[in-house]
């Protein structure tokens, strides 16, 4: 019998080898999860007084969070500024989103040594800590995004009252999701900002609310791009490759602002001379500020770069490796203070969490209306 494209739904897509594998580490990784809240931290990790966060905090947190930036940029273009040509990135965005989100409060639940206290936030208010700022712009930011996604899980149920409700109150909670996620955005930046004699010269900066605002809204677009591509190759839909071009043309002027000014600050303040003196800082932040902010400035400054499927899939990924490189430099490897390195229960707690970031994203693309229907060539894998 023949297969109308339109009766063709993504749920029938058997599990291939790849997404096995990820089902078997997230299953292992959460089994690791589960016995570190059971034996506590210091049976699981390498932390300690010296190393009170490391890679849980640094890659999971950090950057997850600004990876995770797109959903409020490209909410924004489509409801707030009217942009309606986007509309067909902004649902697989806020899933992306939403799930980055959901990781990060996982991996506080997994780093915090009380994580049965997590809700004292509520009640006990330390207002002078920008941990609490940033505890309470997640929460609130995570449940805005579970709301602005709620459509796609409405239309998929066939409720129309509650569909009616979300679509009605929808541009308040787009204005609440720019406010909340502009403001702990910067504010991972803020958190840093106290430890001046214990982050290297090269990366501490009372500017790091700036830097960490401006290099999020770099990756966050940059992971709209990069999730978008992987979409097309494993499922079959089509890459929206105009929209997505459109989309990043500001990339390069966010990049080349980042660039100026903190090569800049380096010079105002004298800093410029740990650059001279060679060794791993030295090398490290060329690396970061080389094959991070100029390679990917270079790619999508080039308007055909930007139009070729390949050129700003690769400019993508330099730009988000630009923003992991930033996080993990600033919060982990030149910070001062004990020896630290990753114990195997953390690294497999960090894998077994990006599994299961791949296993919902998934999950919503085989069942729910993600996207436009799949592609010919989709079909034909049937």
């Amino acid at each position: 019998m023949a297969v109308r494209l339109g009766d063709i739904r993504l749920r029938r897509y058997p599990l291939g080898p790849g997404m096995i594998l990820v089902w078997v580490l997230g299953a292992l990784g959460m089994g690791v999860a589960v016995w570190r809240w059971i034996v506590g931290l210091g049976a699981t990790t390498n932390l300690n007084d010296g190393r009170p966060w490391g890679l849980w905090i640094s890659f999971d947190m950090m950057a997850g969070i600004g990876l995770a930036a797109g959903a409020f940029t490209v909410a924004a273009v489509v409801y707030i500024f009217n942009l309606k040509k986007f509309y067909p990135i902004v649902r697989p965005t806020i899933l992306t989103g939403f799930i980055s989100y959901t990781l990060a409060g996982l991996t506080l639940l997994v780093d915090l040594s009380q994580p049965q206290r997590i809700w004292h936030l509520i009640i006990y208010w330390n207002i002078h800590s920008p941990l609490f700022e940033i505890g309470w712009c997640v929460m609130l930011y995570l449940t805005v995004l579970a709301l602005e996604f709620s459509p796609v899980v409405f239309e998929a149920l066939h409720w129309k009252v509650p569909l009616k409700i979300i679509r009605a109150i929808q541009i308040p909670l787009i204005i609440a999701g720019i406010t909340l996620s502009t403001m702990h955005q910067s504010t991972l930046g803020t958190m840093l900002t106290p430890l001046v004699d214990k982050i290297h010269p090269l990366w501490y900066s009372p500017l790091f609310p700036l830097y960490f605002f401006m290099t999020a809204i770099v990756a966050g677009l940059a992971m709209t791009v990069f999730e978008s591509y992987h979409s097309s190759r494993t499922y079959g839909y089509p890459f929206e490759i105009k929209i997505l071009a459109s989309l990043t043309k500001a990339i390069p002027w966010v990049l080349g602002s980042y660039f100026v000014i903190r090569t800049g600050e380096l010079f105002v303040t004298g800093d410029w001379r740990y650059l001279l003196e060679g060794g791993a800082p030295a090398v490290m932040y060329a690396i970061e500020m080389i094959g991070g902010v100029l390679i990917p400035f270079i790619y999508f400054a080039d308007s055909r770069m930007r139009n070729d499927i390949h050129g700003i899939t690769w400019g993508a990924f330099f730009a988000m490796g630009g923003l992991i490189l930033n996080r993990v430099n600033s919060a982990l490897v030149f910070m001062d203070g004990s020896v630290y390195m990753p114990s195997w229960q953390e690294v497999a707690v960090t894998v077994g969490l990006t599994c299961l970031g791949l296993i919902m994203f998934d999950a919503a693309v085989r069942f729910l209306p993600m996207f436009p229907e799949p592609t010919r060539k989709a079909v034909k894998r049937l």
